[in-house]
């Protein structure tokens, strides 16, 4: 195996560790985990650099690790690197802008000191919350998403709207909360379900009441959806997905198999890196 496949092997398990909050603080207090993904960021291939990205905005969920992974060599100079590149795909620079925002504001809130370990047990949803105004949060209800074939299917249309950042799926009630920038509409998103032919979007949105409302796409409504070229496809993983109710777009890992891996994971940073 090519140590570009390792690497991409390593970033991707790293980023399906850190999806599950209960791995996240383990994850950033590991003396090699936290610098290895810094120096994916820099990696020259951009799958690596997308999927590390992810990685480190999931540890970013939790308020206590921010300031600790703001201090961190090289962090807040490898985020600008990647959006000041000119070869860096537009959803990467959002991306990189989101979490350099996040942890530039670390240690400037009072909260950060009360932070307790429970707030990264929470099941945060990927992005919400972000005050980034170049990107929105949409909640969708899909008909149709009854079972992991049929994820995969709606995980496959996502990827290939240009505009999305990420998703995460909410199985049990069957809603996706996907991260998008500013300038793409909501009918994009269902249009690209829609078109599976098996599954039916529509929009879950807040009254003044604060009540949720489930409002259908208007019919004939549909969007011309630009297809992203940018953004590459995740890795392929081999082992079956974890069976969650709550199920982010990429496979979550125990804490006792991520245990395993973050030494799987030091070592091999440590091989690929020490100088």
């Amino acid at each position: 195996m090519s140590a570009e496949v390792d690497a991409l092997t390593v970033v991707n398990q790293l980023r399906d560790l850190a999806a599950d909050p209960l791995n996240r603080r383990a994850i950033v207090e590991d003396q090699g985990c936290l610098p290895g993904l810094i120096l994916f960021l820099d990696h020259p291939n951009p799958q690596v650099v997308y999927s590390a990205l992810l990685a480190v905005r999931y540890l970013a969920e939790c308020r206590a690790n921010r300031e600790k992974m703001k201090s961190e060599l090289g962090m807040m100079l490898s985020l600008q690197n990647v959006m000041q590149k000119g070869t860096s795909p537009g959803e990467t620079k959002l991306l990189a802008s989101e979490i350099y925002e996040i942890l530039q504001s670390a240690g400037n809130e009072a909260e950060q000191a009360e932070e307790s370990t429970a707030s990264c047990r929470r099941k945060a949803h990927f992005f919400l919350g972000s005050n980034n105004k170049r990107a929105k949060t949409v909640v969708l209800h899909i008909d149709g998403l009854d079972d992991s074939s049929r994820r995969g299917l709606c995980e496959e249309a996502l990827l290939k709207i240009r505009g999305v950042i990420s998703f995460t799926f909410q199985m049990a009630v069957k809603r996706c909360v996907v991260r998008i920038r500013s300038d793409l509409k909501a009918e994009a998103l269902g249009t690209a379900i829609n078109s599976t032919k098996v599954m039916i979007a529509q929009q879950v949105v807040k009254t003044e009441d604060g009540a949720e409302r489930i409002v259908p796409f208007q019919e004939g409504a549909a969007v011309l959806v630009e297809e992203n070229t940018d953004i590459p496809d995740y890795l392929p993983e081999e082992e079956s997905p974890s069976q969650e109710q709550d199920k982010a777009v990429t496979r979550v890992g125990s804490i006792t198999d991520g245990m395993g891996w973050l030494g799987t994971a030091a070592n091999f940073l440590t091989r690929s890196f020490y100088w």
